[in-house]
């Protein structure tokens, strides 16, 4: 079932989580390595996936570059969070924010379109959307924000207590299956990994 679902593990730090966890469900996800894997064909994997299991999808656009994708990584990959959020989500990564020229990394085939048609066009990286097993965006990491010129903000990876605060929103809306107690621990593990953070 395992090998089923996993198209490829991206980064190194995923392959070294699924020797972890191999017993959760890997994310679905592409890169320059298997540049032959649309997007349209992950999504289709995983909405089969979210249908059979009764879950919902959370996509993260990502890039090779980016700092704050690594530390989403890590809090996905962690043992005391991956198997509350595996019980409600399906995982996929998409790279869409790849440089130009470089050789070594390349944005999945059609992400970046799919991206931009769900409203993540230059919102930054990570940017999250919970889909639901139709497809369909439920929530994104775009937080009703009144200061924003666009009157939201892209969270990313959540540091800031209004950030957390989102994710944890996100959750209570894309996650029926997760109960208080699920959301309190996902608080808790954030808010306690972003005080180092907020004082860089």
């Amino acid at each position: 079932m395992l090998s089923a679902m996993f198209l490829k593990a991206r980064r190194k730090g995923m392959i070294a989580a699924a020797m972890v966890l191999a017993a959760a469900p890997l994310p679905l996800s592409a890169s320059s390595a298997d540049a032959g894997t649309s997007t349209s064909a992950i999504l289709s994997q995983a909405e089969s996936q979210a249908h059979a299991e009764h879950k919902n999808i959370l996509v993260d656009f990502s890039a090779s570059w980016c700092g704050n994708c690594r530390l989403y990584d890590r809090f996905l990959a962690d043992p005391q969070m991956r198997p509350i959020l595996s019980r409600a989500f399906v995982f996929v990564t998409l790279d869409t924010g790849e440089r130009e020229g470089d050789p070594k990394h390349a944005n999945t085939p059609g992400g970046v379109d799919f991206e931009s048609s769900i409203g993540g066009k230059n919102e930054g990286f990570p940017w999250l959307v919970m889909l639901d097993a139709d497809g369909k965006p439920i929530v994104s990491s775009d937080r009703p924000d009144p200061r924003a010129k666009s009157g939201k903000d892209n969270i990313g990876y959540p540091v800031a207590p209004e950030e957390v605060d989102w994710f944890v929103e996100m959750l209570r809306r894309a996650a029926p299956q997760l109960n208080p107690q699920d959301l309190a621990s996902v608080h808790e593990w954030l808010t306690a990994r972003a005080a180092p953070l907020l004082h860089h």
